[in-house]
């Protein structure tokens, strides 16, 4: 649940008319109150006879009118509620308990203050309300609303916990930060399938779970097609990047639109990556990978609070890889398994990335990454084979995430580990050769996948749309300064 400060502005009449109407693309439907400050107050969508926009808007405005001192510059107030797109469907009633509870602790109208602010919740999303408020207390008073967002996010947490929402509040620094609202519709208007911070932030991610140092890291990011923005401290040293996609472009078509990896996601930027890095190992047999991978899970298992934040940030990334290199038939299964433990990689307020599982989760990722050249030979086993180890380790971090009392981590854990468990069911429905069973075997069924003749597994796709740069390194970059993403637009 992500509360969302919105455009404010001078007019509630303007906002109401937007709120209440069909939307920049008629995307809004049936717009109705699910709130306000006055429990009786009627809907002007539903009961027009009794209550028009026009009333609404005076009946807001009324304290604002009535101060005596000066009125604030923009007295309408106006947040989002947004719930994230895999998340039950809230009644009426639950949008109501959640816009009482969000304008409480913003300090709109705390609980029980008759003079508090005038407010009002609209509803004409089944994924979201809008807030709106004007911000003069009934007793002429000026409200106190300083820190109002950080606040709402405290209580998004508690109705995340209570009713099994996904977890979208950043204040633990682990949520996945997602497109804004200006990003989402810019990619609609170019006929994208998705915003480019995605896009980034996926290809930036397989970048740094692949990579072996700093140089490595960039010319991969340049290799998948990226631009890519090097920044150097006063004594040259490099301290921080920045990407864009080609085509990309802000400001009538003047700049490119660049992300820092910081912006990207809280544990993309350089430092960070950095911590991840480990260097390249001699390739081994790719039948030991699943053994090492339970090795570590067990490790896993038995780790403290700091050790295990490691472990678990390096199980991440080799998701990571796993899904870059799995057969077609399973790949996009693994990818959306990548996706889901994205946040259960990042642990609260841990910084260090040293884990006793660590080393084995990293030279499992080294070994799948040769896989493909192995492959070629013949003499490797399928990816597929690791699924069994890959979902026991996933399940090992939700139990650590659980005894840590992360409980949106251990839930993203344990939705990678769902999403793993239908990719190991899509293999009963493809070609493959099967290792004879011995009667002391006791581990999992190996499955051997034949490649095709002068062919490993699929390569890794590069970023959609854009061709991969021919001759890797840095190259002068005309654009001005340091740009940041494109705005949000209006909020909907």
């Amino acid at each position: 649940m992500m509360p969302k400060k919105a455009r404010s502005g001078t007019t509630t009449a303007d906002l109401l008319a937007y709120l209440y109407g069909p939307g920049d693309h008629e995307e809004h439907t049936d717009p109705h109150l699910v709130a306000a400050w006055d429990p009786d107050l009627p809907c002007p969508a539903r009961t027009p006879e009794r209550m028009t926009l026009s009333d609404l808007a005076l009946l807001l405005d009324a304290p604002v009118d009535a101060l005596r001192g000066p009125r604030p510059a923009e007295h309408v107030w106006h947040v989002s509620v947004r719930n994230a797109t895999g998340d039950r469907r809230l009644s009426d009633t639950e949008w109501a308990e959640v816009a009482t509870t969000m304008v409480a602790a913003a300090g709109i109208a705390p609980h029980g203050d008759e003079h508090a602010c005038r407010w009002v919740a609209v509803r004409h999303a089944d994924d979201h309300i809008h807030l709106l408020a004007t911000l003069a207390r009934q007793d002429g008073r000026h409200p106190r609303i300083r820190g109002d967002i950080p606040k709402m996010h405290h209580a998004a947490r508690a109705f995340e916990a209570r009713w099994e929402l996904e977890a979208m509040s950043p204040l633990d620094r682990t949520a996945r930060r997602a497109p804004a609202t200006g990003e989402a519709e810019k990619a609609a208007r170019r006929g994208l399938t998705e915003p480019a911070r995605e896009t980034l932030q996926r290809t930036v991610r397989e970048a740094a779970a692949r990579a072996t140092d700093t140089t490595d890291f960039l010319t991969r990011l340049r290799d998948a097609g990226l631009r890519v923005r090097e920044h150097h401290d006063q004594d040259g040293t490099l301290d921080g990047y920045a990407v864009a996609l080609p085509g990309d472009r802000a400001d009538r078509g003047s700049r490119p639109v660049w992300f820092s990896g910081r912006t990207l996601a809280y544990d993309l930027s350089l430092p960070r990556v950095r911590e991840r890095f480990e260097p390249a190992i001699s390739p081994e047999n790719l039948t030991r990978a699943h053994d090492r991978i339970r090795r570590a899970a067990a490790l896993l298992t038995h780790a403290g609070r700091t050790e295990g934040a490691g472990d678990v940030a390096a199980l991440g990334d080799l998701l990571v890889v796993a899904a870059a290199t799995s057969p077609a038939a399973v790949r996009e299964k693994v990818r959306q398994a990548a996706a889901a433990f994205e946040q259960a990689s990042r642990a609260p307020g841990a910084r260090t990335l040293q884990g006793a599982a660590r080393a084995g989760f990293k030279a499992s990722a080294r070994a799948l990454e040769r896989a493909p050249q192995t492959a070629r030979g013949g003499g490797a086993p399928a990816l597929i084979t690791l699924l069994t180890a890959l979902v026991e380790a996933i399940e090992a971090a939700a139990a650590w995430h659980r005894a840590q009392q992360h409980r949106a981590q251990a839930t993203a854990a344990s939705q990678a580990a769902v999403l793993l468990r239908e990719a190991a069911t899509l293999t009963t429905s493809t070609p493959a050769r099967t290792a004879p069973r011995t009667a002391s075997h006791t581990g999992p069924r190996t499955v051997r996948v034949t490649p095709a003749a002068e062919r490993g597994p699929a390569r890794p796709a590069t970023v959609t749309g854009v061709p991969p740069r021919p001759h890797p390194g840095p190259h002068p970059d005309p654009s001005p300064g340091p740009g940041r993403g494109s705005g949000p637009g209006r909020s909907r």
